[in-house]
């Protein structure tokens, strides 16, 4: 089944510009004749005018008009859709569950731990074209971002907008992300499953080794990537000034730390791996590695619709026009005497 549409309709609101210089025409047209009138009868006085042809300029006027409205229907980009293709991959479903808790904020790690986090995942989502994933945000609260799918240009415009404020509840409910991203996961038993999870793993709330065990009785490893510095940071106030940390109720700024002992018992428990996060790739490109071993299964299939452009047809007849419209003169041809177009 073919479908027809434009890629850019917005441009066809330029066809607007096309009616008013029409308009124009037969304004100017009228105008000129109404001035000529005033000099006896324009039928008559016309054939005295042997240098000037009405029906050449008619005839350079329509094919400027022409080449102008097929320039624009070109800019749209008139498209028509060609047979709808079925894409089938092999590969895994992953969970990523990302802290947003206000500690990822902090930036003992270029340029702060939560920049540092969606760099990795954009950077992973590049290495894993054949597979699916999905996203889980979290703090006090866990939700999905983003279900999990094999369109990474949707996935890589959802991090950018990820922030703590997606999340009113602060805290960090590890486990909670854990059995969301369980959840979250298609039913297709054939197909290989694993979670990363990135934090800093601080203050977790629940019985975060205790989910990752759970997950991994089902078949799902977890792998935890550690953010942050075990020595600890401030974290800033979001006011972007330097130095101004965030502050508790008795004014003494908030420290922050990446606990390691915690990342590393959720990893074990999920016999997952687990990695220290610094300022170069080795972290994110352990866990790739580790993902790229799994074993790959078919996954749903991606039914998309291919598109054929047709705005080469009407930029040749632009062409056409423009070129037929240079041969034209203005000077009047016996040839075109009789022809009396738009009279």
């Amino acid at each position: 089944m073919d479908n027809f549409r434009f890629a850019n309709p917005n441009v066809l609101w330029l066809l607007l510009v096309v009616a008013v210089l029409v308009l124009l025409f037969f304004v100017g047209r009228y105008l000129s004749d109404k001035a000529l009138a005033r000099f006896g009868n324009v039928a008559l006085l016309r054939p005295l005018m042997r240098g000037v042809s009405h029906q050449k300029q008619n005839v350079k006027f329509v094919l400027q008009m022409v080449a102008l409205v097929c320039l624009i229907v070109a800019a749209a980009r008139p498209q028509f859709g060609s047979n709808l293709e079925t894409v089938k991959k092999q590969g895994i479903e992953v969970m990523v569950c990302l802290d947003i808790s206000n500690s990822m904020l902090a930036e003992d790690i270029a340029p702060s731990r939560l920049d540092k986090s969606k760099r990795m995942l954009a950077r992973m989502l590049d290495q894993m074209q054949n597979d699916q994933v999905g996203l889980v945000v979290f703090a006090g609260d866990a939700v999905v971002q983003l279900p999990i799918t094999n369109d990474f240009v949707s996935a890589k415009m959802f991090l950018e907008s990820i922030s703590p404020e997606n999340i009113s509840v602060q805290g960090t409910a590890i486990g909670a992300a854990i059995n969301l991203a369980v959840r979250s996961f298609t039913p297709r038993e054939e197909s290989s499953k694993a979670i990363v999870l990135i934090t800093d793993a601080e203050n977790h709330e629940d019985d975060a080794a205790g989910a990752a065990s759970a997950a991994f009785e089902k078949g799902i490893p977890t792998h935890v990537i550690g953010v942050g510095s075990p020595q600890g940071t401030v974290i800033p106030d979001g006011s972007g000034r330097r130095n101004s940390p965030r502050k508790d109720n008795n004014g003494n700024p908030i420290t922050t730390r990446l606990d390691e002992t915690i990342a590393r018992q959720v990893a074990e428990a999920g016999h997952g791996i687990y990695a220290h996060a610094d300022n170069s790739n080795s972290a994110i490109n352990s866990v790739i590695e580790s993902l790229h071993q799994m074993r790959t299964s078919e996954l749903e299939s991606h039914v998309y619709a291919e598109y054929d452009e047709q705005f080469f047809w009407f930029a040749l007849i632009a062409f056409l026009c423009v070129v037929a419209d240079l041969f034209i003169t203005d000077r009047a041809n016996p040839m075109f005497s009789k022809i009396k177009l738009f009279e």
